[in-house]
C-alpha cells in the first residue's frame, strides 16, 4: 500500500483501489472498475456510513441526438497542493471529448463535466446519464440513494420543504398554479438540495442528524437552464438541467459545478451554499439602500381580490362616484384587476386614514396599465396617475408600481421570443432593442418628467419562456435571461432614482444586486396529505430560506391569499418578526368572505406600532 499526502486531503492506494479522505468524508473507487463497468465512486461520511455511490457517467443531450457513453477511455488521479483531482474520460456518442472531473478538497467533493464539440444543449445529466457500455449494460444510470430525505428550498404546493428521497424535486424559474407547476414561487430559488440521514416528518420541519449539501455553482450568466431537477427512481438519482436547446456549444463547454459538502444541519446547507458562492464572487450584496424602504407597505391586490370576490358572490360594492353604467349588478363579477382604479385606491386610502393606518409605501397592483408590455397607463382607470403619485409624495409616502415581467403585450414581434408559428410569446431578454425599450419605460415611469413613481413590485418572473420549439436569442435563456431582464430594470431605475426600491421573489444569491427587497410571494395551502398548513408556518419557512441566502436584503412578508380571518390575524401578528409588514386586506377576506372590522384594523395598527418601535 502507498500513501500520497497533501496538506488537507489524503490519498491511500491499494493496487487499483483508491481512497481519498477529507475532514468529514471519504471517497473511494477502483480505477480498474471505472474503466470496465458503470463507473461509481462511494461517498461516505466520517464514520464510514455511505451517502451515495456516485455515478461518474454524464450526458449532455442536444437537439440532434442523445449523448450516450460508449466506454470509459481513461482515468487520471492527481494531487496538487491541497486538492486531489480525478478525471474520468468517456467516449461519447455526441461529443468529441467528454470528461467527468472530481475535485476533492478538505471539506468537499466537486463534480463538473467538460466537453468539446458542437451542438445545442437540451438536457444535461450529472451524477448519472445514458450509456451503452461494453458490458452490454445500457440505458439510464443513476447514483445510489443512501439518504432518507431531500431538502428542496422552494415554496411549493403541496408544501413540502423536506421530502422523502424517492420524491422528485425541482428548482426552477417556470411555473404557475396548475398541478405539478406550483414550484417556482421563488424564481429562481436557491440552487441547493440538502440530503438528510433522517426521514422527513412535518411539511415545514427540518430533521436533525447528519446532512450533506448538494448545490450548483456557476456564474449567473451561465445559468441558462430553466430548471435543476432532482430525479430519483428505484433507489437511484441523478440531476437534470433543462437547457431546452437554447445553449449552443461550438468548441469547449463546462457544466456548472456540483458541490457535495457535509453540513451541520439542514438549514446549515443553505448557509454553506451562500458562503461558497460568496467565496467565488457569485453572491453580490445589496448595492443600494434607503430608510423609507423598511416602512410598512400597503399593497392593493388583496383588497382588489376581496372586492372581486364579493362581486362574484352577488354582493355589489360599487365605489363612490362610479358612473351608473359601470356599477356592477348583483352577481355580475368583475375580475380583481378591474379594481386597480384611481377612485378605488382613493377609497382604500380613506379607509386606512380612518383607522390611523399610515403605510410608508403604497403598491399599485395589477392592473394600472393599458398595455402590460409597454407600461402605458390605463387612463380610463387612472385619469391622473402622475398627480395621484404626487399627492402621495405630499403625504410623505412612496408609490411602487406592479410590473408583470415577460409579458409581450404591445411589444413588437421582432423583440419577442416567438412560437414555431412566428407568434410573439414573451419578450426576449437577449434582444438589445427590447432591453433598450424596457430601460426607456423604466426611466419614464420613475422620472420626474414621467410618472415619478418610486420603484417596482416585480412579479411573474416565473412566466418566462420555456420550450424547445420557441425561438429567441441564442444563448440567452432560463435563469440567466431572467437575471439580464432584472439587471436592465435595476440599472435604469437606479440611474433615474438611486433610492428606487425593487421588490422581487428571486431567492438566489447571484440575484442580490438586481433587487432590494425579497418578497415571500403568494401563500400556498396544503401538504401532500391535503392538510392545511398554517400561514404563519409558511411565513417562517420562507423567511428562513430568504435570510440564509440573501442576508442583507429586506423581506416583504406579503399577505395573500389568506384562507380566513383568523389566519389573517395570526399572520398580521407574526409579520414584524420576519420582515417588513405588508397589508393586503382592508375590507374583507376574499376566500372566506369574512368582513374586517375596527378591531381587525386596530390589530394591524398595533402590529405596525410594535414594528416601528423595534419591539416586534
Amino acid at each position: 500500500m502507498s500513501r500520497d499526502a497533501a496538506p488537507t486531503v489524503r490519498i491511500d492506494r491499494d493496487g487499483s483501489r483508491v481512497r481519498i479522505t477529507g475532514v468529514a468524508y471519504a471517497l473511494s473507487f477502483d480505477e480498474q472498475a471505472l474503466r470496465t463497468r458503470a463507473p461509481l465512486a462511494r461517498l461516505e461520511d466520517a464514520d464510514g456510513a455511505t451517502w451515495s455511490e456516485l455515478s461518474l457517467l454524464a450526458s449532455a443531450h442536444t437537439r440532434t441526438g442523445a449523448d450516450e457513453t460508449l466506454r470509459v477511455v481513461a482515468v487520471e488521479v492527481a494531487a496538487a497542493a491541497d486538492v486531489v483531482e480525478v478525471r474520468v474520460a468517456a467516449r461519447s456518442s455526441t461529443w468529441a471529448r467528454r470528461e467527468t472531473v472530481l475535485r476533492c478538497s478538505a471539506d468537499r467533493v466537486e463534480l463538473r463535466v467538460e466537453l468539446d464539440g458542437t451542438g445545442d444543449l437540451t438536457d444535461v445529466e450529472l451524477l448519472g446519464g445514458r450509456a451503452a457500455l461494453p458490458t452490454t449494460a445500457s440505458g439510464e444510470f443513476r447514483s445510489r440513494i443512501g439518504f432518507a430525505g431531500v431538502l428542496v428550498p422552494a415554496a411549493t404546493e403541496p408544501v413540502q420543504l423536506v421530502r422523502p428521497a424517492a420524491v422528485p424535486g425541482v428548482l426552477g424559474v417556470i411555473g404557475d398554479a396548475d398541478a405539478g407547476r406550483l414550484n417556482a414561487v421563488f424564481s429562481p430559488p436557491p440552487l441547493a438540495f440538502g440530503l438528510s440521514r433522517e426521514a422527513p416528518h412535518g411539511a415545514t420541519d427540518v430533521p436533525g442528524g447528519d446532512w450533506l449539501g448538494m448545490w450548483l455553482r456557476a456564474p449567473v450568466d451561465e445559468l441558462a437552464m430553466t430548471a435543476v431537477r432532482y430525479v430519483p427512481l428505484d433507489g437511484g438519482f441523478l440531476l437534470r438541467l433543462d437547457y431546452e436547446g437554447h445553449t449552443p456549444v461550438d468548441g469547449s463547454w463546462t457544466s456548472p459545478t456540483v458541490v457535495l459538502r457535509p453540513a451541520a444541519s439542514g438549514w446549515g446547507v443553505l448557509d454553506d451554499y451562500r458562503a461558497d458562492l460568496a467565496a467565488a464572487g457569485l453572491a453580490p450584496g445589496r448595492t443600494h439602500s434607503a430608510g423609507w424602504w423598511s416602512e410598512p407597505l400597503f399593497c392593493g391586490w388583496g383588497a382588489q381580490c376581496a372586492r372581486a370576490a364579493r362581486d362574484a358572490r352577488g354582493i355589489p360594492m360599487p365605489a363612490a362616484g362610479t358612473p351608473p353604467e359601470e356599477v356592477a349588478l348583483a352577481g355580475a363579477a368583475r375580475p380583481a384587476p378591474w379594481y386597480a382604479r384611481q377612485h378605488v385606491y382613493d377609497e382604500f386610502l380613506a379607509r386606512l386614514d380612518a383607522h390611523d393606518l399610515d403605510p410608508g409605501t403604497i403598491v399599485v397592483d395589477d392592473r394600472w396599465q393599458a398595455s402590460y408590455g409597454l407600461g402605458t397607463v390605463d387612463e380610463e382607470a387612472w385619469p391622473d396617475l402622475k398627480g395621484w403619485i404626487a399627492a402621495r409624495h405630499a403625504e410623505g409616502r412612496r408609490v411602487l408600481l406592479w410590473w408583470k415581467a415577460w409579458d409581450a403585450e404591445g411589444v413588437p414581434a421582432e423583440e419577442c421570443v416567438r412560437t414555431a408559428d412566428g407568434e410573439p410569446f414573451t419578450v426576449d431578454a437577449g434582444n438589445p432593442a427590447y432591453r433598450a425599450r424596457l430601460a426607456g419605460i423604466v426611466r419614464h415611469l420613475l422620472s420626474a418628467d414621467g410618472l415619478d413613481a418610486d420603484g417596482f413590485k416585480l412579479d411573474f418572473t416565473q412566466r418566462g419562456p420555456s420550450g424547445q420549439s420557441l425561438v429567441g436569442t441564442p444563448g440567452v435563456w432560463g435563469m440567466a435571461a431572467l437575471h439580464l431582464l432584472l439587471r436592465t430594470m435595476a440599472d435604469a431605475a437606479r440611474e433615474v432614482k438611486p433610492d428606487a426600491l425593487l421588490i422581487a421573489h428571486s431567492m438566489h444569491p447571484s440575484f442580490g444586486d438586481v433587487f432590494d427587497m425579497a418578497r415571500l410571494n403568494d401563500v400556498t395551502e396544503r401538504d401532500v396529505h391535503g392538510r392545511r398548513i398554517p400561514v404563519t408556518a409558511q411565513l417562517e419557512l420562507r423567511a428562513g430560506i430568504t435570510a440564509r441566502v440573501l442576508p442583507e436584503h429586506l423581506v416583504d412578508t406579503d399577505q395573500w391569499p389568506m384562507p380566513d380571518r383568523a389566519q389573517w390575524r395570526s399572520y398580521v401578528e407574526a409579520q414584524p418578526r420576519f420582515g417588513v409588514p405588508a397589508l393586503y386586506y382592508l375590507e374583507a377576506i376574499d376566500n372566506s368572505g369574512e368582513e374586517l372590522g375596527d378591531d381587525d384594523l386596530a390589530l394591524v395598527r398595533d402590529s405596525w406600532a410594535a414594528y416601528r418601535s423595534g419591539g416586534a
